[in-house]
């Protein structure tokens, strides 16, 4: 079972917001290749190559996102898409946008071995009964997730989906 980390910067500075003197795209990353996500990428526009830069030599993949009139859907079905071509089997993203860095590899974990008893159900981890981030999507959601409106902010793009 392969599960993808797609972290979602929505501008380069939501990437390279602080994160206790790390750069939180650089933390998020870390985190979800400790859990066990492969592979992993990041989905910012990078004008002046900082973002590239904080994820060097990580093993991540830093793609162009999809055009803005595609709404937060079309960046998450972006993200998914770049990581399905690099491992054709990824039964699932796990979606991340960039301003949850305090997350730990525990819960990327948690959420890949559910995934493994329950394939085809979205998953989040939940905090005194509110959903967080991120969200395991499984593959099968995709043409879902393409209808989704782009005006949808990304809680919603999820609810939309359940």
């Amino acid at each position: 079972m392969t599960v993808a980390a797609v972290i979602l910067a929505a501008s380069p500075a939501s990437a390279l917001a602080d994160a206790d003197g790390m750069p939180g795209v650089r933390r998020i990353a870390d985190v979800a290749w400790s859990g066990g996500a492969t592979p992993i990428v990041v989905v910012s526009a990078d004008p002046d190559g900082a973002v590239g830069t904080v994820l060097s030599g990580a093993p991540v993949t830093l793609a162009e996102p999809a055009p803005p009139e595609h709404g937060p859907a079309g960046q998450m079905a972006r993200g998914a898409d770049v990581a399905r071509a690099e491992i054709d089997d990824t039964d699932g993203p796990l979606l991340w946008p960039a301003r949850p860095v305090w997350v730990g590899p525990e819960t990327v974990t948690s959420l890949i071995e559910l995934h493994g008893t329950a394939p085809g159900a979205l998953l989040r981890p939940t905090s005194d009964g509110v959903p967080g981030w991120p969200a395991l999507l499984p593959v099968a959601a995709l043409p879902a997730l393409r209808s989704v409106a782009a005006a949808r902010m990304p809680p919603d793009v999820l609810d939309d989906l359940v």
